[in-house]
Parts: C-alpha cells; sequence; structure tokens
C-alpha cells in the first residue's frame, strides 16, 4: 500500500513552515486557519490525483473569478453563504435567541447610501412594464411590540432580473430604498413584482455550475436588512411564490417563513382606489427582530461592496 505524502516528516514539516506554525511571531489563530487550507488542498491534490496541469487551470479559474468580481456569487452558489448563515441560527439558538425573522444571504448585489424615506417610499423610479406591488408590513420585536424608528433597507431587481448600479439601463438607486418605520413600526412600499435570475451566462460562475451539472438560476425575491438599536441586524429576503425555482434556488436562500403570500387584485374599484389602470399586487410581511445579547458573533458583516455610482 502506497504510504501517504501528507505522512511524512518532509510534508508535516512543509505544511509547518508554509503556514508559519514553526514560528513565534504572527497571528497564532490565522496560522493555524492557513495551515488547515494549505493542508486540505494538499490532501485534495494526493487523494484524486490532481495534476499539475489542473491545478494551475484552477488557480488560472480562481484568477478569472476575481476579475468578474463573482468571488459573492460563487460563494453563494457553493452553498458557503448559506452554511454561514446556519452558524449564526446555532450560536444565537444555542444562547436561548429564537421566534425571529429567519435570515438569509445578503448576496452580492447591495449598494450603500439608498434614499432614507419616513414611514413608506416608491421604489419604482424608472418606467417599467410590470405589475405593481405594493408591499407592507410591521417591525417588532419578540415580544410583539413595536419597533419606531427601525430602518428597513430594501433592494430587488427589475422584470429583466438586473439590479441599478450594475445594470447601466437603470437609474441610481432604482428599485433600492432605506424606510424608517412610523411609531407603530410600520413601513410600506410601492415597486414592481421582481423577475428571478441567473447568473451570467459567460461568467466563471455559470462555467463552473455547468461542470458541475447545475443551473444558476434565483426565484424572484426581495433584499432586506432590517435594523434598529438595541436589535441584532436582520439579513432576510422574501421569495415571491409559484416561481419555477422557488424551491431550487441555486443560492440556496429559501427558507421557510420567507415565502409569503402574493395576492393579484383585479376589481376595478380596488384598482381605482390605488389610482391604478390595470391589476396589481400585494404582500404583508412582518419582520420581528431579536434584542441584541452577549457573547454571541456579531451580525454587522465586514464584506467588500460595490460604491454607489
Amino acid at each position: 500500500m502506497t504510504i501517504s505524502l501528507m505522512q511524512t516528516p518532509h510534508v508535516t514539516d512543509l505544511l509547518a513552515r508554509a503556514s508559519g506554525l514553526d514560528q513565534p511571531g504572527g497571528d497564532a489563530r490565522l496560522k493555524r486557519i492557513v495551515g488547515r487550507i494549505v493542508a486540505d488542498i494538499c490532501r485534495t491534490v494526493e487523494e484524486f490525483d490532481v495534476t499539475p496541469s489542473e491545478f494551475w487551470t484552477a488557480v488560472g479559474y480562481l484568477t478569472r473569478l476575481g476579475q468578474a468580481n463573482e468571488g459573492g456569487l460563487l460563494v453563494a452558489g457553493l452553498g458557503i453563504e448559506h452554511f454561514l448563515d446556519l452558524m449564526l441560527d446555532a450560536r444565537e439558538q444555542a444562547a436561548g435567541l429564537a421566534g425571529g425573522t429567519p435570515r438569509t444571504i445578503e448576496g452580492p448585489l447591495w449598494v450603500p447610501g439608498a434614499p432614507l424615506c419616513k414611514g413608506e417610499a416608491r421604489l419604482d423610479q424608472d418606467p417599467e412594464a410590470g405589475e405593481v406591488l405594493f408591499m407592507e408590513g410591521q417591525v417588532r420585536d419578540i415580544e410583539g411590540r413595536p419597533v419606531a424608528g427601525a430602518i428597513v433597507d430594501v433592494w430587488h431587481a427589475n422584470t429583466k432580473g438586473g439590479y441599478s448600479h450594475f445594470d447601466p439601463s437603470q437609474s441610481r438607486y432604482n428599485l433600492r430604498r432605506r424606510i424608517e418605520t412610523d411609531a407603530e413600526g410600520r413601513y410600506r412600499f410601492r415597486s414592481i413584482l421582481p423577475s428571478g435570475y441567473g447568473c451570467p451566462p459567460e461568467g466563471p460562475t455559470q462555467q463552473l455550475l455547468d461542470r458541475m451539472g447545475r443551473h444558476g438560476r434565483r426565484p424572484a425575491h426581495i433584499h432586506f436588512f432590517v435594523t434598529a438599536p438595541g436589535f441584532r441586524k436582520l439579513t432576510t429576503q422574501i421569495n415571491i411564490e409559484g416561481d419555477e425555482y422557488l424551491h431550487d434556488d441555486f443560492a440556496f436562500a429559501t427558507r421557510d417563513g420567507l415565502i409569503p403570500p402574493v395576492v393579484h387584485h383585479d376589481d376595478p374599484a380596488e384598482i381605482n382606489a390605488r389610482g391604478l389602470n390595470e391589476p396589481f399586487a400585494t404582500i404583508a410581511f412582518d419582520f420581528v427582530l431579536n434584542r441584541e445579547a452577549a457573547d454571541l458573533p456579531g451580525v454587522e458583516v465586514a464584506r467588500a461592496h460595490a460604491e454607489a455610482a
């Protein structure tokens, strides 16, 4: 039986030196993490008999991934971002926190600085043929008390699956707003029902998914950050029921409790009362926040975001 190189003194010494574990200085935790990652890569190369050409093809792929700015997309597509959510869930449950609105992935398309509105907002500033959506709800704490002055930061795609800032055809901050809840913790906004979309078809993320026999589609959804002093920041999204990929999201973001009913209205009196000429949709959804607690991992994630155009 062939002895694994990983078990030889030479490789053991190599890995220790490569990660700085043989030196007294540096960040001890970082050195252990780097040592684990490097060892796992070497173990994978050995176990699957990865050739040098295959290895350098992978390195080239990572270079293209960064050049295409799709690192966040691939992290979501490989389920790692969802796993980070599961880790936070487990830590909170162990600390006795329960009952809040489920969290789910942020995704890579948030942009800071969306206009701040009081109580209500209109998101669809660009003219677009789509079904008008009215969404409203309340932000509450676990005991059911309204949270006044909470900020509901909302963003979503248009009917073609594009996001402002990343889609040059859209105006600045189209379909993006921050809404401060009123004295009863309520928010409301008018927009359009978004469409689902897929990874860029020629991009490196879809290239890898194709090789794995996977699609890169996301169901229609609306993203939210919900924040208030003294509460843990909620990062979540709702998915639009009826979408073909509702329970087959390539980014694994669909969770129980995040699929509210979409009510379609075609009664002429209701249409007229809304000042419209055609049918519209409504969604009601409340956000429930957990209070901040000691000895829990932070939920304000430090990650690179696109600058507002």
